[in-house]
């Protein structure tokens, strides 16, 4: 596994998983990838109202 991916536990609830594995399914990615999809997409938006968030210099 790449050094550059990082772990997260996640705790949520069992309706919401299942839905989450449900479109995820229908989308033809897990739910890990639907999960890193929509965090992007709400990173880019909240980049787009407030500007870039800059990353610390060993990242």
């Amino acid at each position: 596994m790449s050094n550059n991916l990082a772990r997260y536990t996640l705790r949520v609830n069992r309706s919401l998983l299942y839905k989450l594995g449900y479109i995820a399914g229908s989308e033809g990615r897990t739910k890990n990838k639907e999960l890193e999809q929509l965090i992007k997409k709400r990173i880019a938006e909240y980049e787009a109202q407030y500007g870039t968030i800059d990353l610390p210099d060993d990242y």
